[in-house]
């Protein structure tokens, strides 16, 4: 279906074109990350109705449903940011029921969700399988950490400087616009433009 066009669909459209030209067959994971209330979630909704309408199968799932439960978060020590930000995912699934078996494609199924961090439960799995020809857009906080940068075949970052404290600890460590493909200012959702590092 088409999308009305509106500037910000015009620039996520420009963006779509970018990453497909690049990466227009196979399996693809976009990775979308940025400051706490950075916009992430309605980004990766917004870039995946675009690459949607660019006639690919997208997949969505977010790093918030990926966390660690309070319990299990309480034995890596106090409730602290240097915690949040080292172990408040659950990186491990997120590698072993999404990314592996979404990247080995063919009937392999992947869950997009495993937890539910509002009710600090977890979430009975859902296995999907997808076409080949696939994208996962991910967002979250910290999806673009060292450790876990690598993963991804498109790096975005949504530019903004860190306020909550466990931000403060990730981009001490890690800016994410310094690994990014692109860096989007998102702040005027309307009129979202790219940024460049010497400008970051």
């Amino acid at each position: 279906m088409e999308l009305v066009t509106t500037p910000r669909v015009t620039f996520l459209r420009t963006l779509a074109d970018e990453i497909l030209q690049h990466y227009g067959r196979g399996r693809m994971i976009v990775a979308i990350d940025g400051p706490l209330r950075s916009g992430k979630t309605v980004f990766a909704d917004d870039l995946s109705a675009v690459l949607r309408e660019r006639g690919h199968r997208v997949f969505q799932a977010s790093m918030e449903r990926f966390h660690r439960s309070r319990a299990a978060q309480d034995e890596y020590g106090d409730d602290t940011p240097q915690r949040y930000y080292g172990y408040g995912f659950d990186e491990s699934a997120l590698r072993r029921v999404l990314v592996e078996p979404f990247r080995m494609g063919g009937s392999t199924a992947f869950v997009t969700a495993v937890f539910d961090p509002t009710r600090d439960a977890w979430i009975a799995p859902k296995w999907i399988t997808g076409p080949a020809d696939a994208i996962l857009v991910l967002d979250g906080r910290f999806v673009l950490r060292p450790r876990l940068a690598d993963l991804w075949d498109v790096r975005i970052a949504l530019d903004g400087d860190p306020v909550d404290p466990a931000d403060v600890v990730a981009y001490a460590e890690a800016d994410p616009r310094l690994v990014a493909s692109a860096v989007i200012d998102d702040r005027d959702p309307e009129h979202p433009r790219r940024r460049f590092l010497d400008s970051c």
